[in-house]
């Protein structure tokens, strides 16, 4: 009779009933007839189901892709790749960097080992071939990157102990030999394909104790000469660095997803905010009648700066003026010697970089217009500063066509008398030291042991994934989101999957010996 009762509830009371159940309860007593299965898949039982689960601040609506409550409950629970499947032990010391080929059929591993290991990408995972950077007197793999058409693996590394500088090598995937070989300074730089043949390196030139200019560089995977008319390298900017700060992790996007580059690039957020762009003079000359034409540049800008800040008299305390005049003092040192004693290098860095940070808050008048996006449109996107010597800042700089080859000029486009370096498009600060950068950030690795899977629509963490040291990469499969791998100070890299594909696949796997016989033991005995 109280089973009766049960089947003959209304939905609303069922409804109610369901509301206080879990997920995994919701779905076993929808297995009990029709009826309780269409109310288990009512929109708004689930909505609730899901913010209970995940514990989500109801003012985040759901995601605009997702067809229902259950289907995206379903596709956070189970699509996520959070199950170990194998586990990669050939590497002898720490993996720091993983990348999958664009195909998905590879993908490579750096390390401490001084090695960079290439394997297939099957759903048993094997190694296809690893390559010794030792003899090339690095101390170990850093970075690697496979081109867009995947025939050559970039990869980045890093030279002895007492050395801030690196190297970027360029192997050939179909016999795995090295094609060439490019200095890469500071080798956190890290290096990146520009397109197919081309790629990005950097170098850096020291100017004073606290300012430096970083040279990007245009090189061509294949260091063959075969003219002499033919560039192998160019100079693609030279951007100049100050408080000790230096251009890094450099990135090339490719934005031909967006019809407008405010999209991008957030740019009315960037109007609201101080850095834009870069009109300065150049300190980084390697010749004396550079280093002189320098200096009547500063001299001029100095006095133009000066005569722009002149303001109606105000009363002011003894405090601001003496504040306000610290700096006017040692302008006034620099503009005239006979005045003043000569400016320290320290000093004089410390007034050009204010001089400098001044200019950067003044909007570009130049600015990208919307009808110029082309189809192969780039940017270039690394991390800068120019208040400390950390990295707290990203730039952005447009890549035009015409440099997107190593034809012309070996030293780049011919620039104007007052405009030595090249000027950003776009500056993000990020009010805090920035210690790694990825285009894609829905993962993490960290030093309490786990790697990290995030839904960035919903900010939460939907998986812990553990090792047993720290986590230095976390990489998705660019054709196979349920695939993903890990790398860690633990020596080993970790293949993980969703609940979804082990189910498909054990699904297709044929029963056991044991299990038929048992089937013919029955048939035989019907």
């Amino acid at each position: 009779m109280e089973c009766a009762t049960m089947y003959c509830l209304p939905d609303s009371i069922l409804y109610q009933i369901f509301l206080n159940l879990s997920y995994e309860e919701v779905l076993v007593v929808s297995q009990v007839c029709r009826r309780w299965y269409a109310v288990s898949r009512d929109e708004f039982l689930w909505k609730e189901l899901f913010y209970q689960y995940y514990r989500i601040d109801r003012c985040i609506p759901r995601h605009p892709a997702a067809v229902s409550w259950y289907e995206e409950f379903k596709r956070l629970y189970d699509t996520i790749p959070c199950v170990e499947v194998q586990t990669l032990k050939d590497h002898q010391d720490q993996v720091l960097h993983l990348s999958f080929s664009h195909t998905g059929y590879l993908f490579a591993s750096c390390s401490k080992d001084c090695t960079v290991k290439i394997w297939n990408n099957d759903l048993v995972i094997s190694l296809l071939h690893s390559c010794n950077m030792k003899p090339y007197s690095w101390r170990y793999t850093q970075f690697s990157q496979f081109n867009s058409d995947d025939t050559l693996l970039l990869v980045s590394g890093v030279f002895g102990l007492q050395s801030s500088s690196g190297e970027i090598a360029v192997i050939s995937l179909d016999d795995f030999s090295l094609l060439s070989r490019v200095r890469n300074k500071p080798y956190d730089v890290f290096g990146c394909w520009l397109d197919d043949t081309h790629l990005i390196s950097g170098n850096l030139h020291w100017i004073g104790s606290m300012t430096s200019c970083s040279v990007l560089w245009l090189n061509r995977a294949f260091q063959d000469i075969e003219s002499e008319d033919v560039n192998v390298v160019k100079r693609l900017f030279k951007l100049q660095n100050l408080n000790a700060s230096t251009i890094r992790t450099v990135m090339v996007a490719d934005c031909n997803q967006h019809n407008n580059p405010h999209l991008l690039l957030d740019y009315e957020s960037q109007l609201a905010s101080s850095a834009s762009t870069c009109r300065i003079f150049d300190l980084g000359s390697d010749s004396e009648d550079e280093d002189l034409r320098m200096c009547k540049e500063i001299t001029e800008f100095a006095r133009e700066d000066v005569a722009d800040d002149v303001k109606p008299l105000e009363w002011k305390t003894n405090e601001e003026m003496e504040m306000e005049n610290e700096p006017q003092q040692l302008l006034n040192g620099f503009l005239d010697d006979s005045l003043q004693p000569a400016m320290t290098e320290p000093q004089l860095e410390a007034t050009t970089a204010k001089l400098l940070v001044k200019s950067w808050s003044k909007v570009d008048s130049d600015e990208i217009p919307t009808s110029e996006i082309v189809e192969g449109q780039k940017y270039l996107i690394f991390t800068t500063g120019c208040l400390t010597y950390s990295p707290h800042q990203i730039g952005i700089k447009r890549i035009l066509p015409h440099q997107m080859t190593t034809l012309g000029p070996v030293l780049g486009e011919e620039r104007t008398s007052t405009e030595f370096f090249d000027r950003l498009d776009h500056t993000i600060d990020v009010h805090g030291h920035i210690i790694g950068m990825g285009l894609s950030p829905d993962h993490s690795g960290a030093e309490d042991r786990h790697g990290y899977i995030w839904d960035r629509h919903y900010n939460i963490c939907l998986a812990k994934l553990q090792h047993g040291d720290v986590v230095n990469s976390v990489c998705f499969s660019p054709v196979d989101q349920e695939l993903l791998l890990t790398a860690s100070d633990d020596r080993t890299i970790k293949v993980w999957r969703s609940p979804r594909v082990l189910r498909i696949m054990h699904s297709k796997r044929p029963p056991k010996p044991r299990k038929l016989m048992f089937s013919w033991y029955l048939n035989q005995n019907s």
